[in-house]
């Protein structure tokens, strides 16, 4: 079921395009991020269905009713929503009343309300802190204080805009694992904006991306992260080993893609003399002393210029011709004897090499 949707959503500034036609579906209970560079329109984007802000064109549709209707009841909407910002907001009072205050607005009163406070506090990790100044508190624990005032509530849609961004490591895991289980627990919706994207892979079921306010890809972590529309989306989310080439030949889907002279072939249905942009997975890179006689279509004979130990993992950056990043175990490292300046073979198969249509940069 879709709770929330928007069709066609632009927000303009003058000349400014913050979103251009930004169009959406967000299911019943799932948590979907969004991400994307600073000034995409995250933000934007979660003040509009916030109804913070009024869309320039466009709407907004919650629980299947036209939110963006002159004639919708605002404030009877946002009282089924809930957001948090990136930066903690505490009023200058106890931590008890910081979480009872949307309580208080509503009317409810008596068992009902502290009931609800104190066991939010104690899952937020704060049970004794009922009648401490909120503005003693540290920003992890101010931010548990905003998250908790933002559920307390019970409502059905729950925006967090960059809720990690200032916090420390151990906070982030905490609050991460208070979204989820407020999702979880409480079939809560959640729509979070995020700079973190290993955030959005840990937390959200479904991705959007949004560059210069256009929503460019939706799909799971996996299609985000490892099978990205194209060659720019690739480069934001961090896949390494991306190279510009062209296809040479094509038969059958296996296809030559020719990269400053050395030819590698590629799973694609791309026709011949496309230009292109591929990325290779280090992870799906073997490193051996001979060349490959197994099914790896592509088995490169190439020169160690770098090796970097990080705990159990080394990378090794390999010249093919071009420069290739390899992740290997340092385990294997060690046995294999790898050192700076010596030649080795780089296999990977067809199936490992993701080719995306060029676009100018």
């Amino acid at each position: 079921m879709v709770v929330l949707k928007t069709v066609d959503l632009e927000q303009r500034i003058g000349a400014a395009v913050l979103l251009n036609k930004v169009s959406l579906s967000v299911e019943k209970g799932e948590i979907f991020a969004v991400i994307g560079p600073t000034g995409a329109g995250k933000t934007t984007l979660l003040r509009l269905i916030n109804l913070l802000d009024r869309p320039t064109a466009g709407d907004i549709y919650f629980d299947g009713q036209k939110i963006t209707d002159p004639s919708c009841d605002v404030v009877k909407v946002r009282r089924r929503m809930a957001m948090v910002f990136q930066k903690p907001a505490v009023f200058n009072n106890k931590v008890y009343e910081n979480v009872a205050y949307p309580l208080k607005v509503r009317g409810t009163h008596g068992k009902t309300e502290r009931s609800d406070v104190y066991q939010l506090l104690e899952t937020i990790g704060l049970g004794g802190y009922a009648r401490r100044k909120a503005r003693t508190l540290s920003g992890g624990e101010a931010q548990r204080v905003a998250l908790a005032r933002a559920v307390v509530t019970k409502p059905d849609l729950l925006l967090l805009d960059e809720p990690t961004a200032n916090l420390d490591p151990v906070n982030v895991k905490m609050i991460e694992g208070l979204v989820m289980q407020f999702n979880r627990e409480r079939g809560l919706t959640v729509i979070m904006s995020t700079h973190d994207m290993q955030q959005a892979h840990r937390v959200a079921g479904r991705i959007g991306v949004l560059m210069n306010g256009r929503l460019v890809q939706v799909g799971s972590p996996d299609d985000i992260f490892y099978s990205p529309d194209n060659a720019r989306i690739a480069g934001f989310v961090g896949m390494r080993n991306l190279f510009r080439g062209y296809i040479v030949r094509n038969e059958a889907g296996i296809a030559v893609v020719n990269i400053d002279g050395r030819d590698i072939q590629a799973v694609s249905d791309l026709p011949v003399e496309s230009s292109v942009e591929i990325h290779i997975r280090p992870e799906d890179v073997v490193l051996a002393m001979t060349a490959s006689a197994g099914s790896a279509r592509n088995s490169l004979r190439c020169t160690i210029r770098s090796l970097s130990s990080n705990g159990p993992l080394c990378t090794v950056i390999v010249d093919c011709g071009f420069p290739l990043e390899v992740l290997v175990t340092d385990r294997s490292a060690t046995e294999m004897g790898l050192s700076q300046g010596q030649e080795v073979y780089a296999s990977f198969k067809a199936s490992a090499v993701r080719a995306l249509p060029s676009m100018q940069r």
